[in-house]
């Protein structure tokens, strides 16, 4: 605790110096407000120096108050382009971006003109809001200014551009920019990649006559987003081979490339990988490994993570991961026991949470707990979104309880989604209710009418009721439509080989062995009718 009550006794030796030594050693807003106490009381003629000390670190450090650097801002008699600059890029990273852009037209109105480093903060703050009106609107100041020409500027426009979804503009200010340095070059592969034109962003890669981690871990998470996952593993094996090391970014993409793949075995030589490479485990990767690990099938080494990871034992996002992970293997007990214990530690819960308890009771059937968890998370003060009212249709669904799934749906103060009438669909069938599941199924294809899934989840509800002309007219309407069935697929690894299956394929190169096993699984999973009885001896009889 910095001793600032001293210096009340030492007025007369008071000076810049003395306060700027406290504030090189101010860690908290706490001992920063006992300084400015200090220079209140003392009424230091040198106060205004001071003040825009105390206005760097309340705006600008981690464990800052830019609010409170907004009070103390306008306490400076004549505010210099620094002290601006200093409150303007304070809000730019701060949750109220839009009070950048407020402060400079104040700036603008009390005669002070914006400088070359002014600007970037602005389009940072334009690329926060999302907004390209505000971004333009900065872009005609950058011009207006001179500063058009200013490769920090640039680089700024660039980012905001793509972050409002703007590629063109974006590409536009790039090709202007005569001496490109790697920032240049980085803001235009994450902007491709944001947009996920991939193959444009792949485009720029190549073409890069310098690439660092941020290049590389930019096209990884690129190709992670657009779901195509085989290709961001083998992008980051050639890193491996001739790129630069990489870091927590990087790894968090990779595992979820791996998570997403079912690859547990090279997931676990990722996780080999950091330690070797002494990779800091932040939060974030933490969290990845835990959801990496559970997706995979192992839980106990997810599980493992979760309790290692005790300096983050505070942070809602890992245990909701843990959460998460055991109810998706139907652990569902051993998920609400793991949130009593979150409870216990008196950490709050968020939506995610509440998602991941919904989702536990749907697997588990507890239709009480799940209106429990509901209940609790109006309480909670967040008021419900459509994934929420999905995971309810489905715990009602699979429960049986139709009527009141169907009911639930219509009091909703939302539309239902396509994924809330996909559970209903899915528990009429399973239940029986097959003319609820017709209209339900009716309903979905004029909600979704490109998703094939719908005409053939139909299709199946007649071919049950063994109403072969409608079924057949829903293949007729998919041609027709131009819906194409997108064919089954299942996937394993073997000995860190990773082995894709799609339905009537025969490239694997042991394809013949294998559709002889799976046919004799197949004749030893079909019904055999009893002689005696005239019934059959096993239920199924999908075969």
């Amino acid at each position: 605790m910095l001793n600032t009550s001293s210096y009340l006794s030492r007025a007369s030796n008071f000076s810049f110096q003395s306060v700027r030594s406290l504030l090189d050693r101010c860690q908290s807003m706490f001992e920063l407000k006992r300084i400015h106490a200090v220079l209140v009381t003392v009424g230091s003629p040198e106060y205004d120096p001071c003040a825009s000390a105390l206005l760097s670190f309340a705006a600008l450090s981690e464990n800052g108050d830019v609010d409170y650097a907004s009070r103390v801002f306008w306490t400076i008699s004549n505010p210099n382009i620094f002290d601006w600059n200093t409150i303007i890029r304070g809000y730019s990273k701060s949750r109220t971006p839009n009070k950048s852009l407020l402060f400079y037209v104040k700036m603008l109105r009390s005669g002070v003109a914006g400088d070359y480093l002014t600007f970037p903060f602005l389009a940072k703050a334009s690329a926060r809001l999302m907004s390209l009106k505000h971004g333009l609107a900065v872009h005609g100041c950058v011009v207006k200014n001179g500063f058009s020409l200013d490769m920090f500027v640039q680089n700024s426009l660039i980012h905001m551009y793509c972050s409002c979804g703007d590629v063109a503009y974006a590409r536009q200010v790039f090709d202007e920019i005569a001496n490109r340095n790697v920032v240049s070059w980085n803001s235009m592969l994450d902007g491709y990649c944001k947009c996920k034109m991939m193959d444009l962003a792949r485009e720029v890669f190549d073409e890069m006559p310098e690439r660092d981690v941020v290049s590389w871990s930019s096209l990884i998470d690129g190709y992670v987003k657009v779901g195509e996952h085989t290709e961001a593993l083998a992008l980051f094996s050639k890193m491996q081979l001739s790129g630069p090391k990489a870091n927590a970014v990087t790894m968090v993409s990779v595992l979820c490339a791996c998570a997403h793949l079912g690859k547990l075995d090279q997931g676990r030589c990722m996780h080999r990988y950091m330690n070797e490479n002494k990779l800091p485990f932040t939060l974030v990767l933490q969290t990845s490994l835990v959801d990496m690990y559970a997706k995979c099938g192992a839980i106990e080494e997810a599980f493992d993570v979760f309790r290692g990871a005790s300096k983050f034992g505070s942070d809602v996002l890992i245990w909701n991961a843990m959460i998460g992970g055991l109810a998706t293997h139907g652990l569902v007990l051993e998920s609400l026991e793991l949130f009593t214990e979150m409870q216990a530690a008196k950490i709050k819960p968020d939506e995610i949470t509440y998602l991941c308890l919904l989702n536990a009771c749907a697997h588990g059937g507890l239709v009480e707990e799940a209106w429990g968890f509901y209940e609790s998370l109006k309480e909670f003060g967040a008021a419900p979104k459509c994934e929420h009212y999905a995971c309810m249709v489905d715990v009602l669904a699979r429960a049986g309880k139709l009527n009141e799934a169907y009911h639930f749906i219509c009091e909703m103060p939302i539309e239902p989604t396509a994924s809330m009438l996909g559970a209903l669909l899915s528990g009429s069938i399973n239940h029986g209710r097959l003319e609820l599941a017709e209209t339900v199924g009716k309903k979905l294809i004029e909600l979704d009418p490109s998703n094939d899934g719908r005409y053939v989840g139909l299709s199946n509800v007649y071919s049950i009721v063994k109403r072969w002309d409608d079924a057949k007219s829903m293949r007729q309407v998919m041609e027709r439509k131009g819906v194409k069935k997108s064919p089954g697929c299942s996937a394993v690894e073997v000995n860190n080989i990773h082995h894709s299956f799609i339905a009537h394929d025969k490239t694997h190169p042991m394809s013949e062995t294998i559709y002889k096993v799976l046919n004799h699984v197949i004749e030893e999973m079909k019904p055999e009718l009893d002689t005696e009885t005239g019934e059959y001896k096993y239920l199924s009889d999908c075969f």
